[in-house]
């Protein structure tokens, strides 16, 4: 018999979230009409788990009594439902599985437990076999899942086989060469013939001896497009220009590029025309005419790095700015999920490496229409929806869990995107320069690992991005795809933000796509690794699997013999795994060895040829002047183009997509992604505050992009020219000035070949990128290069896409909703030559002045055209207040839609117009009625709203009901509050950080800011001594504090199906329980939960009970949002009671403006419940529209909370827990939504103990 328990947990009907949307997905997306109903259940294998602890998992961690019920070995269906269960692939990462172990250790950490899930479908109704399998088809991607057995297995417990030797290619370096190519093609590579030729002219003649298949895995890494820009530095031997109108200027760009080449390298022989120099050699020359002072001089390439003066306190320090764009095109193309979390991840590890703190990221990505039917979808292809949503879900949740704000978010749509997707992802990090140490490797250093285990899972990633799409990628490169795990990155993060490690770091590595091999590779010339030594998820991996497999969340450092111990404490604070795996050696050769044997010894110079030298032609398109696609076109139908122009694919409103997106995490955002009263004005740049953990700075961070593909498509010239015009655009039109920009750009093109004309679309991007670059003085100091967009015969369009990144002061940001009615529209256009070339001496004098006038506040809002020019702009700007336009009669109906890149509209206080020292003309003026009118034409800000918002309403939703219901409930004014008996001078608050857990630091700013002196511990569960160790730690902390604060985040990554079920586990432990129990009820203690940290006070009772009680079947809890997804906005709340300590300083009846993040926030309870609630004073806060109206509209009531319930407190009003984060209020914060945000909760919960 079995000792696998089985059980199934299935969401009660109200809450059964998942299954509606899948059933709507079924009936409308696939167009399946006959099913009646959609059951989900999650299925949980258990093995190695006693009695007792089995009995208290089933209600604590495999389920939650209030919301789910729960099956034991077999749930009741059917003899007529369609059943069939899916789970991962072996070998990816699960981390509901993962979550789930963590917990039930948790529970008794002597024991082992083995668990393994799958995801139950039951489909009820009237189903042909063809409708089975479009049902199966949608809910497994073939990449990562398949289905689950429906037997219970005898063991969960995988045996692995021994690997097996690695193997030697005999008479390799003797080959003939027909058999060297019959082996090449054999062995899958992703480097050419001529490279393998290559290696085996340096076994024959250099190591005179036959390589391992590790060393050819290895090189095949090393030298990849995706490790070494192959493609990029090939030799460009013969450069022709296509006749046509446009060759002149282009050829001119070219001429330059080659004189100034001339000029910075003189006669080296060693440098030669290829893509590499030509995107590099704008830098170069900027630089040696001195443009470039601010650049960090290193050997380490971690990401782009400036240094910037930072006043903190009035004192100036000196702060490394970093910034880096990744992108996963390849990867999330065959498996969404996985590759735009790992897009970020892999963004992430640059500038962490470089030991700086990432607090911002952008994410601009291309599809195809995903509008269109699931039938129209290529063959050998995922539908467009299914990458669009999976790929969106992948990224949010890695970026949600790690903590890190996404400031912007842009889907570009393209037809051509759908030979392969784009997935970008550009972050911004920083850190006080003297926090940071760069120094070579010496002979004898050692080089520990850090970070998470090596698997299978991540073998082939750089090869695979480099190779050819075809339809079969989606079969055969599951294992190359990732999922990530964020919470093991966070804690990377933490270690890396305390100066104390990073100043023993000498050099640092990313684990990026090549592994073992190139992470520690990379580190010093002569390097000896033990592979014996790399942590492992699971035996059997071989000795090539060790040495090439990628991983998210891994980390090489360099440290001097003496520091090891030291650093290794430090990884172990933070509960992180660390181990000594390789030390640098004198001489220059890369030495792996596994099991006592050297199955990788190369040498360094051998590694660094990057293999063979590759040369081309490129034979350049000339763009037709016929299709011009910067020309006005004739406008018939004012009000029709109009609307149609709002409901374009890259005009329409990606609300429903952007709000997945925590845009608020860290306290630092000055620009939610949306704004104005009604949040509805798309922003066009981020800019954040530097994450300075103390003291007050001003300093702030600005990041915009520029790209159309339409443009870039007629020509790439042009369009790599206006991309960075456009980007420059929009960081002046927020505030930020022009002359301090630094680029950094993402190239992504067709597969090359040998055929000359398929080089010219990213030749002549980047000859417009320089031309620009030298245009406005500004260099690009970093990229990224991917080479691969083909797939069969289709490519996608060719991009280079410009980010441009500035440093500001916080009181020069503006926003771009309009403000005021009265005040007047101006138009700032650029001039072009002949050519349609950008006039970059008029367009410094022009954004210099603009910026004046910003400064000055004469311009209080602006916003950058783009290619439908005025009308999306000046609409978008009215939506955020609801306020109207009336345009001038002088603009032409043809000017309203021209396009207009890099031109500005701007909002004027009509006083101040003599401010403005550039030349203008005024479009329109600000009204009080929501309308936009023009002649004869009005149309009502409701109908544009209405389209503008319809077009992706059903792929990224942002309702799911009708309601719309308004409450009246009164408010709870209590004739007394609770009174502390204990004063002290200044309390202090113990904050616990548990596996996920984000937002510690912005809840212990909170906290020091209001008074109070903060205990951050980090909850260790490595082995079972952690365990026992962490309890005794945070016994100790609870009994020296005041407060307990349970912070926001991502508890065990919100699994199993669940939030902070690892947070509620842990304090249900006899030792913290007995702690938390003194703190309240013998020291008259506070607590105070916000987000996750809400979700584990309902989880433990102590909201609404006071006490660590549990829950039961009838208990309210909170549950999944009734969108399905998470909501990142900010959210209107009204104060209902003044019965809490907590609330002493908030205003009874006010409305307070704050920023939800979140998954799970939907609050419920019985009517019982909530009846008894209301009764005593303890709903705290309820959600409401601007004006303080309680709502069950899903516009304000986000989650679908029942009675609106925001937040709630115990029977006394000692613990609070609330859904949105108070502690994320700041100076300069969210400056584009109107409401008062400081609630006073923290200075509330200080004052209490004084």
């Amino acid at each position: 018999m079995s000792g696998v328990r089985r059980v199934f947990v299935e969401k009660k009907k109200p809450f059964a979230v998942n299954a509606k949307e899948l059933h709507d997905e079924i009936t409308g997306y696939l167009g399946i009409k006959d099913i009646t109903d959609v059951r989900v259940l999650i299925r949980y294998d258990i093995e190695n788990l006693s009695d007792d602890t089995y009995k208290k998992a089933l209600t604590t961690v495999f389920s939650e009594p209030p919301v789910d019920d729960v099956y034991e070995n077999e749930f009741t269906a059917s003899e007529d439902d369609y059943v069939f269960s899916v789970e991962y692939l072996p070998g990816q990462f699960d981390q509901r599985a993962d979550s789930a172990e963590q917990c039930v250790k948790f529970l008794n950490e002597n024991e082992t437990p083995v668990i393994k899930t799958a995801t139950t479908y039951i489909i009820l109704g009237k189903l042909t076999d063809d409708d089975k399998d479009k049902i199966k088809n949608h809910c497994i991607n073939p990449v990562d899942s398949r289905v689950a057995d429906e037997n219970i297995p005898e063991t969960l417990v995988t045996k692995f086989d021994t690997p097996a030797d690695v193997i030697i290619f005999d008479g390799f370096k003797d080959m003939e060469e027909d058999k060297l190519k019959a082996l090449y093609d054999s062995l899958g590579l992703a480097m050419t013939f001529k490279d393998f030729k290559f290696i085996q002219d340096y076994f024959k003649n250099e190591e005179k001896r036959n390589p391992s298949m590790t060393e050819i895995r290895v090189l095949d890494t090393y030298w990849s497009d995706h490790c070494r820009h192959t493609t990029f530095a090939t030799e460009l031997k013969d450069v022709t220009f296509k006749d046509g109108y446009y060759r002149a200027p282009m050829e001119e760009t070219y001429n330059k590029y080659l004189s100034d080449r001339a000029v910075i390298y003189k006669d080296r022989k060693d440098k030669f025309v290829c893509l590499m120099d030509l995107a590099l050699m704008g830098m170069k020359k900027l630089k040696a005419e001195g443009k470039l002072a601010d650049q960090e001089e290193s050997d380490e390439i971690n990401a782009c790095s400036i240094v910037v003066p930072v006043e903190i306190d009035g004192k100036t320090e000196e702060w490394l700015v970093n910034f880096k764009n990744e992108t996963h095109n390849h990867p999330t193309e065959i498996e969404p999920f996985g590759g735009a979390a790992t897009c970020l991840g892999g963004a992430i590890r640059d500038p962490l490496s470089g030991r700086t703190y990432v607090y911002q990221a952008m994410r601009i990505t291309g599809a195809a229409d995903p509008t269109v039917p699931v039938a129209d979808t290529l063959h050998g292809k995922l539908p467009q929806r299914k990458i669009v949503t999976e790929a969106a879900h992948g990224y949010s949740s890695y970026g949600n869990q790690i903590g890190l704000a996404t400031g912007y978010v842009k889907e570009i749509y393209h037809p051509d995107y759908v030979a392969k997707r784009m997935e970008i992802g550009a972050v911004i990090a920083a850190a006080p320069r003297s926090a940071v140490k760069r120094e070579n490797s010496d002979p004898g250093d050692i080089i520990i690992l850090l970070g998470g285990r090596t698997g299978r899972d991540g073998c082939g990633g750089a090869t695979g991005s480099s190779k050819v799409h075809t339809e079969e990628s989606i079969e055969t490169c599951g294992a190359e795809v990732q999922k990530g795990n964020a919470p093991t990155e966070r804690k990377m993060q933490r270690l890396f933000r305390r100066p104390e490690v990073t100043k023993l770091i000498k050099k640092c590595n990313d684990f990026g796509a090549g592994g073992v091999s190139v992470a520690i590779g990379e580190l010093a010339a002569g390097l000896t690794v033990d592979l014996d030594k790399v942590p492992k998820k699971y035996e059997g991996l071989d000795g090539t699997e060790l040495a090439i497999s990628e991983s998210q969340e891994r980390m090489a450092v360099v440290v001097d013999p003496a520091d090891v111990k030291e650093f290794l404490a430090y990884a172990a604070e933070e509960n992180l795994e660390a181990v000594e795996v390789a030390v640098v050696t004198e001489e220059p050769r890369l030495v792996l060895n596994w099991r006592g044997k050297d199955i990788v010894n190369i040498s360094r110079a051998f590694l660094d040829t990057n293999g063979a030298h590759q040369e081309t032609s490129v034979l350049v398109d000339i763009p037709d002047e016929n299709e011009n696609y910067l020309k006005a076109k004739e406008v018939e139908d004012v009000k029709g183009k109009w609307l149609k122009t709002l409901a374009d694919l890259n005009e329409c409103s990606q609300k429903g997509l952007v709000e997945r997106f925590d845009g608020s995490i860290g306290a630092g955002s000055v620009l939610m992604p949306y704004g104005g009263k009604y949040q509805l004005t798309e922003t066009q740049a981020m800019v954040a505050k530097l994450p300075v953990l103390k003291g007050k700075c001003d300093t702030v961070t600005m990041m915009a992009y520029g790209f159309d593909p339409y443009l870039s498509k007629w020509s790439p010239y042009h369009g790599a020219m206006y991309a960075v015009t456009d980007s420059v655009a929009k960081i002046v039109a927020a505030g930020g000035d022009y002359s301090r920009i630094r680029f950094t750009y993402q190239e992504y093109f067709r597969r090359m070949t040998e055929d000359p004309s398929r080089w010219s679309q990213p030749f002549a991007a980047l000859l417009g990128a320089y031309e620009a670059q030298l245009g406005f003085g500004l260099p690009s100091i970093g990229g990224k290069d991917s080479m691969s967009g083909t797939f069969e015969h289709i490519d996608v369009p060719p991009t280079l896409c410009s980010f441009a990144i500035d440093v500001a002061k916080e009181q020069d940001i503006i926003t771009p909703e309009l403000k005021k009615a009265g005040n007047v529209l101006v138009r700032f256009d650029i001039e072009k030559d002949k050519y349609d070339i950008p006039v970059f001496s008029q367009i410094k004098e022009l954004y210099s002045a603009i910026h004046e006038a910003i400064r000055s506040k004469a311009i209080v809002s602006a916003y950058v055209l783009d290619a439908n020019g005025l009308v999306p702009a000046i609409s978008k700007m009215a939506f955020g207040n609801k306020l109207g336009v009336a345009v001038e009669s002088s603009v032409s109906k043809e000017e309203l839609f021209a396009p207009a890149y890099g031109c500005i509209v701007a909002e004027v206080d009509s006083s101040k117009l003599s401010e403005i020292k550039a030349a203008y003309t005024k479009v329109g003026t600000v009204t009080e009625e929501a309308k936009f009118t023009y002649e004869d034409v009005s149309i009502n800000i409701e109908e544009a709203l209405s389209v503008w918002k319809d077009t992706l309403e059903d792929v990224f939703p942002t309702k799911v009901t009708k309601e719309t219901d308004k409450i009246e409930t009164p408010v709870y004014s209590a004739g007394n509050v609770y009174v502390c008996r204990n004063k002290v001078a200044k309390p202090t608050v113990f904050i616990p950080v548990f596996p996920g857990t984000n937002c510690e630091y912005d809840s212990a700013k909170a906290f020091e800011r209001a008074g109070a002196d903060t205990i951050i511990k980090v909850f260790k569960n490595l082995d079972a001594e952690s365990i026992r160790e962490s309890v005794d730690e945070f016994e100790k902390a609870i009994n020296q504090s005041q407060i307990i604060m349970f912070p926001g985040g991502f508890s065990a990554g919100d699994e199993p199906d669940g939030s902070a079920k690892f947070f509620a586990t842990a304090f249900r432990n006899a030792k913290m329980k007995e702690a938390v129990e003194k703190l309240l009820n013998e020291r008259d203690g506070l607590a105070l939960g916000i987000c996750n940290g809400f979700q584990a006070l309902i989880k433990l009772g102590l909201v609404p009970n006071g006490k660590i009680t549990g829950q039961d079947v009838n208990s309210p809890t909170l549950t999944f949002n009734t969108i399905n997804r998470h909501i990142s906005k900010m959210v209107y709340t009204k104060v209902v009671t003044n019965k809490s300590p907590w609330l002493a300083g908030a205003e009874l009846g006010k409305v307070y403006c704050n920023p939800a993040s979140h998954g799970e926030g939907r609050f419920v309870a019985p009517k019982e419940w909530l009846d008894k609630l209301f009764a005593n004073g303890q709903v705290a806060t309820q959600y409401c529209d601007p004006e303080g109206n309680i709502s069950m509209d899903e516009e304000w009531n986000v989650n679908g909370s029942y009675m609106a319930v925001e937040g709630i407190t115990s029977p006394d009003g000692r613990c609070l827990g609330k859904m949105a984060h108070s502690e994320r209020r700041g100076d300069s914060v969210a400056i584009n939504i109107y409401g008062e945000q400081d609630i006073k909760i923290f200075e509330s919960g200080v004052k209490y103990f004084k």
